[in-house]
């Protein structure tokens, strides 16, 4: 029998308080792969150990992607800081390595982006890393385009690509 995740096989849910550790381990896992340590990047956002906590709606949702009872990715938007009140950012949107590929990211990215325009927001914000090149991909592909500054502050200088979609 073939455990591998497939986009049928995983689901997409709410995160609850229980999820915490397993979101807060993919988050930190992911960024030091990709070299994001350090208190410029998300990973070092007090929110990463009480993610369940912090993104309490209307003006917020945080989804987890379950394979066989193991959370294996995770993202969420909320109001981006100090931004305009109709753009929202797509936050902490990480896979474990078994997942990528499997077409959750689109699967996870149309459920975030519902959630942000049933909240109201008319536009959608993302930093991210230009070695993240399948996340870039993954976002172009959807129809974020590409800006030549950050907006708002969400205090992660460290970001050195950012996109915004109009919802």
């Amino acid at each position: 029998m073939d455990n591998r995740p497939t986009s049928a096989s995983c689901s997409i849910r709410p995160i609850r308080g229980e999820d915490n550790a397993a979101v807060a381990g993919i988050i930190r896992d992911v960024m030091t792969e990709f070299g994001a340590v350090g208190r410029n990047f998300s990973i070092s956002d007090p929110e990463v150990a009480a993610m369940y906590e912090a993104y309490p709606s209307p003006t917020a949702a945080f989804f987890v992607i379950e394979h066989q009872g193991r959370v294996l990715g995770c993202g969420g938007m909320g109001p981006l800081a100090d931004g305009p009140p109709d753009v929202c950012e797509l936050r902490k949107m990480y896979f474990r390595p078994e997942l990528r590929g499997t077409g959750m990211g689109t699967r996870l990215l149309a459920v975030i982006l519902d959630a942000a325009r049933q909240s109201g927001y008319r536009r959608c914000y993302l930093e991210t890393l230009g070695n993240m090149a399948g996340a870039r991909r993954l976002y172009l592909k959807h129809g974020f385009g590409v800006l030549d500054r950050p907006l708002g502050n969400t205090g992660h200088s460290g970001c050195n690509s950012w996109m915004i979609k109009d919802l």
